[in-house]
């Protein structure tokens, strides 16, 4: 796909989702009794002759979602204007992305996750020729999901999965290197159902 026709693809689906939205998601964990955390990620949709989406794979150290495949992203603190300022703050903490080279198409709706997060997606087109400088203590690798992996529709699968003693079917998509399921992997299966519509 041409990166002018995907650009425009992504472009209308933010156009056509209504930010704040809960999209889909898990219910929170049995016995919560908080309200879920506001976060934000950033898509990145990286241009060029192959098309792919920016994916990095957390520490394994982190007390938090160790060794997870993750879109860039956390909390939305007090300080951030919005779910895009968080999105864009995040990135550059973490793998060193100059909010200035990020094209910001806009947030889709949100995703509640089963560990208590509402995460808001933030679509963004990101120069092929960027260099990544991922945190040690946060990244363990950053690596790119091609496009055409995404858009075909066999391509991801449900698994039937255990966390917190509740089973659950979650999406699970194929790489030859990292696993990538939960959250990233339903927002990626939302994104792919909306790119072939278009």
């Amino acid at each position: 796909m041409h990166p002018s026709e995907l650009r425009e693809r992504l472009a209308r689906l933010v156009r056509a989702e209504q930010p704040g939205r809960l999209i889909r998601g898990s219910l929170p964990i049995p016995g919560a009794t908080t309200p879920p955390v506001p976060a934000a990620v950033l898509v990145g949709f990286v241009l060029g002759a192959a098309p792919s989406v920016l994916l990095t794979k957390r520490n394994e150290r982190l007390r938090r979602h160790a060794g997870q495949v993750s879109f860039p992203g956390g909390r939305i603190d007090p300080e951030d204007a919005d779910a895009t300022a968080a999105a864009l703050r995040e990135a550059e903490e973490e793998v060193g992305i100059d909010p200035a080279r990020v094209e910001v198409l806009g947030p889709i709706g949100d995703f509640l996750t089963g560990t208590g997060f509402r995460i808001t997606p933030v679509l963004g087109a990101l120069p092929h020729d960027l260099i990544y400088r991922p945190a040690p203590a946060e990244v363990e690798a950053v690596f790119r999901f091609p496009l055409d992996v995404l858009l075909d529709p066999a391509a991801p699968r449900r698994e039937r999965q255990e966390r917190n003693g509740v089973l659950r079917d979650v999406w699970v998509w194929p790489h030859p290197e990292h696993h990538i399921w939960g959250a990233t992997a339903a927002i990626l299966v939302h994104l792919a159902e909306r790119l072939r519509a278009e």
